[in-house]
């Protein structure tokens, strides 16, 4: 699936999202930011990932447990939509996970192969939705919302995240361009 969904096809909230997904085919997008996460996430020792830019901001671990926890909870809603599934989804608070995953005291390579295995999984789905699925709707979190969208809801987070990271978390040596 190539098409960028229309503002029809998930919550406005989800626009900064969205926007920042470039054009082309979003399995694509997807692959193609796996490498460069597991190399600047590997780049990392274990006492740059407990930076925080701030007192009351997560750690670059937090944010890491983070992107991976919401891939997992929007690919679960994917997984429900595409199969037709009417069933009104849940919301979820990130706020209470931060604090009760503990990511920071989680080591850095186990965090990194999580995220190889969730991103793994979603591409895994994806790849093998039937083309008629991409455009089923649902409803999570009392929105409506498709199974398109949802791909470019996670690409999307993702690079929000990672543009946080480069221009908040950057030290000498931190961040990698």
């Amino acid at each position: 699936m190539t098409k960028r969904p229309g503002t029809d096809e998930y919550a406005s909230y989800y626009e900064n999202y969205v926007r920042q997904v470039p054009e082309g085919d979003i399995l694509e997008q997807l692959k193609g930011n796996f490498e460069p996460m597991i190399t600047y996430w590997s780049s990392l020792s274990e006492e740059q990932a407990l930076y925080r830019y701030g007192a009351d901001k997560w750690s670059l671990k937090e944010v890491l447990g983070h992107i991976v926890d919401t891939e997992a909870i929007m690919s679960y809603r994917l997984l429900r939509i595409a199969r037709g599934d009417t069933t009104q989804l849940a919301g979820f608070d990130q706020d209470p996970y931060i604090p009760t995953a503990m990511f920071d005291s989680v080591p850095l390579p186990d965090l990194i192969e999580r995220y190889e295995s969730t991103r793994r999984s979603t591409l895994s789905l994806l790849r093998t939705l039937p083309e008629e699925a991409w455009s089923r709707r649902g409803n999570a979190n009392g929105k409506d919302v498709t199974v398109n969208a949802l791909a470019y809801i996670i690409a999307g987070h993702e690079l929000h995240h990672m543009n946080v990271i480069k221009e908040r978390y950057t030290l000498s040596g931190l961040t990698s361009e």
